[in-house]
């Protein structure tokens, strides 16, 4: 396998989509690639952050996870999102980061990228989906290529069977409700071996 850099960039306020974002770690690891995990930046008040004990709680448990950077993008291989839905579309936080990626897609540095996502809600039929589709519509703009779980593992039966990416549930405990970490290795795996095919072909080292 090339030596494929794989970046893992997520926004969570619950911890939902931090802990995705290490399984996709673990998972992107077992296949020989070098790893980053980051978050992006957040962009709500520190007010509301305190009010809410779940959020404060995951803000003080990441603050070792540094920020993602326009820098990150470039040298990444693979990029793998994670991403709760917000009304059936990506969060703020995420939305920001992507719009200032301009200046690396005008100089081509985004293209052939090869990229994955997953998402999380509160409902089974919460966005999860459109939230993913959401974020590919920008990747498409890129030229990156799309690496989707679809249905290549028994893994992505057990946890809901979204050929897009993996998506959870989250209950009103703030657990996960479907058991995805399968899932979630097997989509960082599949994402860094596409990676590793693009990246050869491409005769880069």
């Amino acid at each position: 396998m090339a030596n494929v850099n794989t970046a893992i960039i997520y926004y969570s306020s619950g911890g939902t989509n931090y802990q995705l974002a290490q399984w996709a770690a673990e998972g992107a690891k077992q296949a020989g690639s070098e790893v980053k995990v980051l978050k992006v930046a957040e962009t709500a008040p520190q007010s509301a952050i305190d009010s809410n004990p779940a959020w404060k709680a995951n803000q003080e448990a990441t603050q070792h996870i540094p920020e993602a950077s326009l820098a990150d993008l470039e040298w990444a291989d693979a990029i793998i999102f994670s991403i709760p839905t917000r009304f059936g579309n990506m969060p703020v936080q995420m939305k920001q980061f992507l719009d200032l990626t301009g200046g690396l897609w005008f100089h081509g540095k985004l293209m052939n990228k090869v990229v994955s996502a997953m998402a999380s809600a509160q409902n089974p039929h919460g966005g999860q989906e459109e939230t993913i589709l959401s974020l590919y519509t920008s990747m498409y703009h890129w030229g990156a290529i799309i690496a989707a779980p679809g249905y290549t593992d028994p893994s992505l039966f057990a946890a809901g069977g979204n050929p897009y990416g993996t998506s959870v549930t989250v209950g009103q405990d703030g657990k996960m409700i479907e058991d995805v970490k399968e899932a979630v290795m097997h989509q960082a795996k599949r994402t860094v071996t596409v990676a590793d095919w693009v990246k050869t072909g491409l005769g880069k080292p």
